[in-house]
């Protein structure tokens, strides 16, 4: 994808110098014609007064040329830079896209090749092995876990391709957040495998919203600070108000975002990093999906830097009054 870009620069830049050679060439012969002329004219039979009349005539019928290449010259000159600029960015974007998609299929083939082979394997040993109850019931869960991981993945490809073609549409209903937030936590801990939580969670906020969307916004931030944060540390979820919004936080102590990364995060498909040295699962569309659902709540999402690391994700939605 970077040799046409190459290309275009190296063109834009033959088309620019011949065109001030052009100029130039053109520019002076005008004024071999000028002088010239001038000459003929003072070489003529006309009287002294009609040679600097006719002489000043063609000098401005001259300069009235000249002008009029510089403006034509000017306009091309500015129309050209604005294609080669029109042009380079829709190459680059073009380039993020492919990167952002290859990233994504890289991804993604991990992160199904991963609990596909897990669940096959805990199901062949179930098969060939005679093992005892705990083992049995610890088997059948791990399968159960990793075919939810499975089932979290597919939603969100469809989500994002719903959102996509605007296919999505959200049943909003009143409902406590405090009490949702609280259960969802609760689930969430249940996994043996997660980070524990510290909460604080002011209690009877009532919000109007899809509860199956709130679901997919708050796993969705708990699963992203889990993966970026060390296995010690825990995760750190707020849930206050103002007069008017209703505020929840995700706090982690991980190792943070980039400053100059915050601002492509939401970006469908993008990750930190290459995808192929890259250690932490993901498929680049939790956030992106955040900040659509958050959106069509009347709500913002914003990312800031937790002391003394790591990342804080701050979403308002609208507070209903009890």
């Amino acid at each position: 994808m970077k040799r046409p870009l190459i290309i275009l620069y190296i063109l834009g830049f033959y088309i620019f110098f011949q065109f001030f050679w052009w100029a130039f060439l053109l520019i002076q012969l005008n004024d071999e014609v000028c002088h010239h002329k001038i000459e003929s004219l003072y070489a003529s039979t006309l009287s002294i007064s009609e040679q600097d009349h006719e002489v000043k005539l063609f000098q401005k019928k001259i300069s009235g040329r000249r002008w009029m290449v510089l403006g034509e010259g000017a306009v091309f000159l500015t129309l050209l830079g604005w294609g080669i600029l029109v042009t380079s960015r829709a190459f680059k974007k073009e380039m993020f896209l492919a990167r952002q998609q290859r990233n994504f299929l890289l991804s993604i083939t991990h992160e199904f090749k991963s609990p596909l082979a897990a669940i096959k394997l805990y199901m062949q040993t179930l098969l060939r092995h005679d093992l005892d109850k705990e083992k049995k019931e610890r088997f059948i869960q791990n399968a159960i876990r990793d075919t939810e991981r499975l089932n979290t993945l597919v939603e969100n490809a469809l989500l994002a391709s719903l959102i996509d073609h605007n296919g999505y549409s959200f049943t909003k209903e009143d409902f406590n957040f405090s009490a949702f937030l609280r259960l969802i936590i609760q689930k969430f801990q249940q996994v043996p495998e997660n980070k524990k939580i510290n909460s604080t969670i002011e209690e009877g906020l009532h919000v109007f919203a899809d509860k199956n969307a709130m679901a997919v916004l708050i796993h969705n931030l708990l699963e992203n600070a889990q993966k970026y944060s060390p296995k010690a540390e825990k995760i750190v979820v707020k849930l206050n108000h103002t007069t008017d919004e209703v505020i929840m936080s995700m706090e982690d102590h991980g190792i943070g975002i980039p400053d100059k990364e915050k601002s492509a995060i939401f970006t469908k498909f993008y990750r930190i990093g290459n995808e192929e040295t890259r250690n932490s699962k993901g498929t680049g569309l939790g956030l992106f999906i955040c900040k659509y659902i958050t959106e069509q709540h009347r709500g913002t999402i914003t990312v800031s830097n937790n002391k003394p690391q790591g990342t804080i994700f701050t979403i308002t939605l609208p507070l209903i009054p009890s």
